[in-house]
């Protein structure tokens, strides 16, 4: 376990925007920022992140957090593994007993495999630089590419040896399991029952998560033989699917929304050869054809694609197959043709920055100029057939824009290029536009879509106010408010002449405990319980609240009901507390002293009229006035009483 000094400092040191900003591309707005949620598709930014709260909240899905909730959240981290990796961010050393293999086996499958990976990439660097194999034909291919040592170890690049089990053999015997050896891809269990490494005889890429953690591997044959796989990947696991992964993210992303703009390429080399030649906003999408999910990964960092593919045809229609997928998804792609048979690897290399950069700038494109040249080169002016196929192509790329602006630029620039009527491209987009949208396919996907959002208990209305169900809940909610947002803040709890200057906390814990109050609804209960336990252990009450704990509690609806509560703009106002506008305040703190005594007695009140209602009932039930009926009217008697003793102490604070 991490001692909770270590924590603290973790806590402290855990800049929410500094954090979230590792993985998705924060806008400032107002004294907040905002972005789109890393969470659920969505093209209209709902995702907040308050730097002065120290949280975050997506107003579409509904999760919400702190630091270390958002790292468990993203990365699917335990809550100690989540501390551990913003231990490692800020360089907080974070005090760890050595592993033995009763730990190993309490390890969840995902995180033996993750330190599986780890070690595996660090034994496959040992080996190209530690042997003789690995020197000579390893790193030596590395070399005869022209790659810098800088760019090797930045990449963590590296060698698997070609003795068939070596790699297996050292792992087992260094404690890692078979099972995790087998469901990572890394080893190959023949039906024998013998060993064979994957990536036996094969060049290393590490490929890495969005945090950098190592989760697949890359690997390139050296043989001639044509029946061997030139590039070979790791297979899916519980740590990789490849869809959802581009290579070389984690190295870019900082360089990404610095230029406001993402390179995208196809293979490894690729990647690296641009990163040592100081274009470092490159990724790509190696094993697979570009996916949905990896566009939308990009767009987390920029709107911006920018395409460099091979110069020869597969690469050509590598770019068409992905611009459509791209538009789609809301963001804006240029294509940068390459001179015939060169690739980003083979062109970047000897060239500088500034060379590629000016390059870039000068051949890119947008996707209708593309297009149009590519699909009509072959385009005779007197075969209407292939004419009228390539328009259909491009209608149906400018179909699939979601944003009305950029399409209609876009087909205004089609149409001059072309030489067809504006309107006439316009009304046959709109119709494609129509069909997509009521096409079962799209149908079904969106009811799926909707069926698996997040739902959240509370129901907005129209104040800005999160309710649910009677008015004990709604003050239930209100009185939590106030504890969370302004728990320490000091009011008067008095009258002018018998002042009582104590913390909001105190006093609202104070009047519950005074009446034996229980909070009804129990998600509201935990919250205050959890609330009251952390108040009563604080022994300086001049420090903050330790908020944190709540923002990112393990029970996910107190985490939310927190965050939603720290996020809110303004004091809730169910009550109709503010009805009547005998104060003029700037702001919320202003009217604590009203609002906090305000609130408990119309809670306490409304607690005795639905008791007193309980007890009415009851009476009404009975067919004759008898004993019970007399201590009914006692009771509802003694609670008329309670209700008058406590509008008269408030009436007396509030005036």
């Amino acid at each position: 376990m991490i001692d909770q000094s270590t924590v603290d400092r973790i806590y402290a040191a855990a800049d929410i925007v500094e954090v979230v900003s590792d993985f998705v591309n924060l806008r400032k707005k107002g004294v907040n920022y905002q972005a789109c949620c890393p969470f659920h598709e969505e093209k209209t930014p709902s995702f907040v992140v308050s730097p002065s709260k120290g949280v975050y909240k997506c107003f579409g899905c509904g999760k919400g957090g702190n630091a270390v909730s958002f790292v468990m959240e993203h990365e699917n981290l335990g809550y100690v593994e989540a501390l551990r990796f913003l231990g490692r961010k800020y360089g907080i050393e974070v005090e760890e007993r050595e592993q033995t293999d009763e730990d190993r086996r309490r390890n969840d499958d995902r995180e033996s495999m993750m330190v599986l990976s780890s070690w595996a990439s660090d034994y496959f660097v040992e080996t190209m630089n530690d042997t003789d194999e690995g020197i000579n034909v390893g790193l030596g291919y590395f070399r005869e590419r022209a790659f810098s040592e800088a760019v090797i170890k930045r990449f963590g690049l590296g060698y698997c040896p070609s003795q068939g089990s070596q790699f297996t053999e050292k792992a087992l015997t260094s404690g890692f399991k078979e099972e995790f050896l087998i469901r990572t891809g890394l080893t190959i269990k023949r039906d024998n029952g013998t060993y064979y490494d994957r990536f036996s005889g094969r060049v290393m890429f590490p490929i890495h998560s969005i945090s950098g953690r190592v989760i697949a591997f890359g690997g390139r044959t050296l043989r001639t033989d044509k029946k061997t796989a030139k590039y070979l990947n790791s297979p899916e696991s519980e740590i990789y699917h490849k869809s959802n992964v581009l290579y070389g993210l984690f190295f870019a992303k900082k360089a990404i929304t610095k230029e406001d703009c993402c390179i995208l390429v196809e293979g490894y080399t690729d990647v690296l050869s641009l990163h040592q030649s100081g274009v470092e906003n490159v990724v790509a999408s190696s094993g697979t054809s570009l996916t949905v999910e990896q566009i939308r990964l990009i767009s987390r960092f920029t709107k911006n694609i920018t395409v460099i593919y091979d110069g020869d045809s597969a690469g050509i229609k590598a770019s068409l197959r992905g611009i459509d997928m791209i538009l789609r998804e809301g963001l804006n792609v240029r294509v940068v043709p390459l001179p015939e048979n060169e690739d980003p690897d083979s062109f970047a290399r000897g060239k500088s920055s500034t060379e590629l950069r000016e390059y870039i700038r000068g051949h890119e494109q947008d996707f209708i100029s593309f297009k149009t040249k590519l699909l009509s080169a072959d385009v005779g002016s007197g075969d209407p057939i292939k004419r009228a196929a390539v328009i259909s192509d491009i209608v149906d790329s400018l179909s699939v824009i979601p944003e009305a602006i950029p399409r209609n630029i876009f087909i205004r620039e089609s149409s001059t290029l072309l030489g067809i009527d504006e309107a006439l491209l316009v009304s046959e987009v709109s119709k494609r536009r129509r069909d997509k949208a009521l096409s079962r396919e799209e149908t079904e996907f969106l009811r799926k879509r909707e069926k698996n959002l997040p739902q959240t208990e509370f129901v907005p209305v129209a104040n800005g106010t999160v309710v649910s169900g009677s008015g004990v809940e709604t003050l239930e909610y209100e009185l939590i408010s106030y504890l969370l947002r302004y728990g320490m803040k000091t009011i008067n709890f008095g009258t002018d002449d018998e002042p009582n200057e104590i913390k909001v906390a105190e006093a609202i814990i104070g009047e519950m405990k005074d009446d034996g109050i229980e909070l009804q609804n129990s998600l509201y209960r935990n919250i205050y319980t959890e609330f009251v336990s952390l108040y009563d252990k604080m022994t300086d009450l001049a420090q903050e609240f330790p908020l944190g704990s709540l923002t990112g509690h393990p029970d996910p609806e107190i985490c939310n009901t927190v965050v939603d509560v720290m996020m809110r703009t303004d004091l809730l106002k169910p009550s109709g507390l503010w009805e009547r506008n005998e104060i003029a305040v700037e702001n919320e703190e202003d009217r604590l002293h009203i609002a906090v005594p305000r609130a408990i007695t119309l809670y306490k009140t409304k607690i005795i009229e639905n008791m007193i209602k309980s007890l009415s009932d009851r009476l009404t039930e009975l067919a004759e006035f008898n004993s019970e009926a007399e201590e009914i009217l006692k009771q509802i008697d003694m609670l008329n009483q309670t209700r008058k003793h406590i509008s008269e102490k408030f009436s007396r604070i509030l005036l």
